[in-house]
């Protein structure tokens, strides 16, 4: 049976946590990136498909590329962020599920072949946006800060560094060792009642 995280462990994942919108200058490592997915690896997706494909966005010459892609508001964080994760997922996933999802090789017959797009479109964002969310948990547990962003140019994205595959953009994130100084105030939550109801 799982034990009750602590409260500083909580406080660090969720209630004290905050979005950063400007970094320092303290870079993220190789050895820190890897140690992320080795824990965002582990999160749950359905039939075990894990469509999410990043990017780690960190030379110049990556950002210099990427910069254009964004939205104005966003280039400056993005700019000054040490690593921005493109998050993208696979639509033709399901290729990998006989050796993910070894013990039901039917499983791939889901989302493969004609009249099948739909069903394969929707594993993959669903299951690559729920990926995305645990990079973002992982890389609070190992210290890191980050700052999830939706606007940018989607189609230049993927054209940009996704040309000549089935992967797309689903959204950014911006990792790094935030700036506390610049951190917006909490903004309001719902109260449990207004948009939770128990059957």
């Amino acid at each position: 049976m799982s034990s009750v995280l602590s409260d500083a462990v909580v406080d660090q994942l969720f209630r004290t946590a905050r979005t950063q919108n400007a970094w320092t200058s303290e870079p993220v490592t190789d050895a820190q990136l890897k140690a992320l997915y080795d824990i965002y690896k582990m999160g749950p997706t359905s039939g075990n498909c894990q469509p999410a494909r990043v990017l780690f966005i960190r030379s110049e010459a990556a950002k210099a590329r990427l910069l254009p892609c964004m939205s104005p508001g966003n280039q400056e964080k993005t700019k000054t962020a040490p690593v921005t994760a493109i998050i993208g997922y696979d639509t033709h996933f399901y290729e990998h599920l006989p050796r993910l999802f070894p013990h039901n090789l039917a499983m791939k017959d889901n989302f493969a072949g004609p009249g099948k797009e739909g069903a394969a479109q929707a594993a993959s964002f669903r299951n690559g946006s729920l990926q995305g969310a645990y990079l973002m948990i992982a890389a609070r547990t190992i210290g890191l800060d980050i700052g999830g962003m939706s606007g940018f140019d989607a189609a230049k994205v993927d054209a940009e560094f996704w040309a000549g595959t089935d992967i797309k953009t689903n959204f950014m994130c911006n990792i790094g060792h935030g700036d506390a100084s610049k951190v917006m105030g909490r903004l309001p939550r719902f109260e449990f009642d207004e948009i939770n109801k128990i059957l």
